[in-house]
């Protein structure tokens, strides 16, 4: 198995176990992404999704180029496989509950777009992020190219698709291409998994609108709003805050 969910608790994981080709994404894989995304999306035990590798030191080495390379000139394919890669883009960054990517080492090409697609990254000391297009001669997607540019500006996203350099995880946090250095993302998930689901969620709707070009209320986000302050969550909440203790969701 390549892609493998872990579910059973506020936090899922989906792993990636392709180690004899440092976890580059074959056809198959792409397929198959949305599907547990949307399972892990299902579950109402889940608060958080972890993308992360199974095979210690590398994330993801993007695309499988041996597969790239023998059907480059079945033009069939090679929509299918786009379609497949824009669809596992599309959905993981849309999934309804935060999303972290855990990055420990290499981490390149599309498994860098997946990174991407998540909400928060988590980077280790050794990882190195990199998105290399421009070595091998084609052209970044649109939707990719958008979400890296959302995060670390369109100068910083010209300079990593340009000359398509690996970034060490100091640099990529000083340009905010990761969120947090650390040795796993337990802390940060658990402190996700502890807030208020109904709050996540929208908040990430919300920031969603931002990033697809929305900057004023509509009457679905005011909606939202208003009705939070008769919400379970909102009760909860206050009253936890009242009573000076944690808050159970």
């Amino acid at each position: 198995m390549t892609l493998h969910l872990i579910t059973g608790g506020p936090v899922a994981r989906l792993r990636i176990n392709r180690a004899a080709k440092r976890n580059a994404f074959n056809q198959a894989m792409w397929d198959a992404l949305p599907d547990l995304v949307a399972q892990a999306m299902a579950d109402p035990a889940v608060r958080v999704l972890i993308l992360e590798s199974a095979v210690p030191g590398v994330f993801c080495a993007g695309a499988d180029i041996g597969e790239l390379l023998a059907n480059k000139d079945d033009a069939a394919w090679r929509a299918a496989n786009q379609a497949a890669i824009n669809r596992a883009q599309y959905e993981l960054a849309r999934a309804a509950k935060p999303t972290i990517a855990f990055i420990d080492g290499d981490c390149v090409g599309g498994g860098c777009g997946l990174a991407l697609a998540c909400d928060l990254r988590v980077a280790t000391p050794r990882a190195r992020l990199g998105i290399t297009p421009a070595k091998l001669g084609l052209v970044y997607p649109l939707h990719d190219t958008k979400l890296l540019t959302d995060l670390v500006g369109p100068g910083q996203a010209k300079r990593m698709l340009f000359t398509g350099a690996l970034l060490d995880s100091a640099e990529a946090l000083r340009i905010g291409l990761v969120e947090m250095i650390a040795d796993n993302p337990d802390a940060l998930a658990a402190s996700i998994a502890a807030a208020s689901p109904h709050s996540c969620r929208h908040i990430k709707g919300f920031v969603r609108r931002i990033l697809d070009g929305q900057s004023d209320d509509d009457a679905e986000t005011l909606a939202v709003f208003a009705a939070a302050f008769t919400g379970p969550d909102f009760l909860e909440g206050t009253s936890a805050f009242v009573d000076k203790r944690p808050a159970q969701f």
